[in-house]
């Protein structure tokens, strides 16, 4: 199996065993985005002990890459500090833009190195960002509320 085959498979078994699925409550931010280049769309909620992410669960409807994308990134959130998940975001963010330029640290991104492959198709880097934008957006109204 060679890499590309197996970035697939990591992201069809995302897709078809979803982590973290269902809205739960409580929750502190509830935000809804949607990808009108292709209909993806994600209800997400977003639940904080301080500074850190207690809880995300989310609905969805869309393709594989945007649904497998929030399926590794609650894994990689949950219980991470604030900081450090915006921090996941920056480099994710920095590894869809370069068109699979960037050969991302595994430890660091486990599942998520996946989606490596997919900076290669410019259409597709907006399903695999849409949770972790609205994971950021989330982030940013709760921070607001605090203040």
């Amino acid at each position: 199996m060679n890499i590309d085959e197996l970035y697939q498979t990591i992201i069809l078994d995302h897709y078809r065993e979803k982590h973290h699925t269902g809205l739960r409550e409580p929750y502190d931010v509830q935000v809804h985005h949607v990808n009108p280049s292709c209909g993806d769309e994600l209800t997400l909620r977003v639940s904080l002990a301080g500074d850190v992410i207690k809880d995300v669960s989310y609905e969805g409807e869309g393709c594989s890459i945007s649904q497998a994308s929030t399926s590794v990134m609650t894994d990689l959130v949950i219980g991470e500090t604030v900081r450090h998940s915006m921090g996941l975001y920056d480099d994710f963010l920095e590894m869809m833009q370069s068109k699979g330029e960037i050969t991302p640290d595994e430890d660091r991104f486990e599942d998520a190195i996946a989606f490596a492959g997919v900076s290669k198709f410019p259409a597709r880097v907006k399903c695999a960002l849409l949770s972790w934008s609205a994971l950021r957006d989330a982030v940013g109204q709760a921070s607001d509320k605090e203040s």
